[in-house]
């Protein structure tokens, strides 16, 4: 076995000790994780099993058969017998209806009541894992294997921190991973018919990825102005004209959701309180800064513009940028901090750098760097 073959096998059996590990910690997970955001994605998830595609209307008038009520009680909520003060659930007109997108309920509905945390997390570490053995095994030399690895080590290792901070998290991490492999295909893969298959995968993906989590739509941010740049600078409009379709598609289940719930698809299910005007505040991007997804997101930028600088066609390095300044202008001027606010953008960002520079001549861009 050649060194270059060595270091791959090394590496995957790294993800696999990786990933055992992070089964090893979810043996000991039950649903009740005493947070009122997670009793609320499995309502939804009931909701689906319930009621079939009908439970996309998440009017509290249906817990006839007091499932909410009895899990606001299990985590000790002190109001969970008064339908009016139950957590994560908003006031509009007649009804109180969940604030969620429909995505992460359904993709819990999946799976067995009882199991539902556990499993949507096994299959999420599954793709990601999987998104990691390509990127080693397709990297072009021993040095970019390494970078790889490091990559594909330091995402398995945010499946459990901090993606178990919230259920969302899960579906939105495997996402992101599929993305990143596919932003190269759609870039500079010499088939056209590879371009725009993959052109339509992403965007149906990040469609989707909003109905997991409402800000997930800042993702697209990148995609869309480079896209349409190159469709007015070199009349390549079939690109921008599928990723816009294909994600409209993906919007499908939110806006059909807002819809139901909330009475218009362009209307949200947030209350007032989450959908406050812009603030930014020096507190939060020091909280930011001072936390693991500050340096990783100064990481990024970093090796995005070495990218852009120094690979030619810049299409990969200008949608992470565009993506980069998009959402962090969104999230630096949201007045909440949590630990993973941040990890969707750095995840689609690594992921997509990574394949960009590990594989398909991709490594040019760092060969680059150390040739100045």
């Amino acid at each position: 076995m050649s060194n270059s073959g060595a270091i791959r096998l090394f590496w995957s059996i790294v993800f696999l000790g990786i990933v055992f590990s992070n089964f090893w910690s979810m043996r000991t997970w039950t649903e009740r994780t005493g947070v009122y955001d997670d009793i609320c994605y499995l309502r939804q998830a009931h909701l689906f099993q319930r009621f079939g595609t009908g439970g996309i209307d998440t009017n509290l008038d249906r817990d006839d058969d007091g499932y909410f009520a009895n899990l606001a009680k299990e985590i000790g909520y002190a109001e969970w017998n008064i339908p009016s003060r139950l957590p994560c659930h908003t006031h509009i007109g007649e009804k109180r209806v969940i604030q969620y997108p429909p995505g992460t309920g359904f993709a819990l509905s999946i799976f067995p009541a009882g199991i539902q945390r556990v499993s949507l997390y096994a299959l999420a570490n599954v793709v990601v894992l999987l998104a990691a053995l390509v990127a080693v095994w397709s990297a072009t030399s021993r040095s970019w294997v390494l970078l790889a690895g490091a990559v594909g080590g330091a995402a398995l290792y945010f499946m459990i921190n901090p993606a178990k901070a919230s259920f969302s998290m899960a579906p939105t991490m495997a996402v992101c991973a599929i993305c990143g492999y596919l932003t190269n295909i759609l870039a500079d893969a010499p088939s056209e018919r590879r371009r725009l298959l993959a052109t339509a995968g992403v965007g149906l993906l990040l469609g989707l990825a909003v109905s997991f989590r409402l800000p997930n739509l800042f993702l697209s941010a990148g995609y869309f102005m480079v896209l349409l740049a190159l469709a007015f600078k070199a009349g390549d409009f079939k690109r921008i004209i599928l990723f816009g379709a294909t994600f409209g598609l993906g919007l499908v289940p939110t806006l059909l959701a807002n819809a139901i719930n909330a009475g218009s698809p362009f209307r949200t299910t947030y209350s007032a309180s989450d959908t406050v005007p812009p603030d930014f505040r020096f507190r939060i991007a020091l909280e930011y800064l001072t936390d693991l997804q500050g340096p990783l997101i100064i990481l990024i930028i970093a090796w995005a513009v070495l990218s852009w600088i120094f690979r030619e066609p810049r299409t990969v390095a200008s949608i992470v940028l565009i993506n980069l300044a998009a959402n962090l202008l969104f999230f630096l001027s949201h007045p909440i901090f949590t630990p993973y606010y941040l990890m969707p953008l750095a995840m689609l960002s690594l992921w997509t750098l990574a394949f960009h520079t590990t594989s398909n001549a991709g490594g040019a861009t760092l060969a680059a760097v150390g040739k100045a």
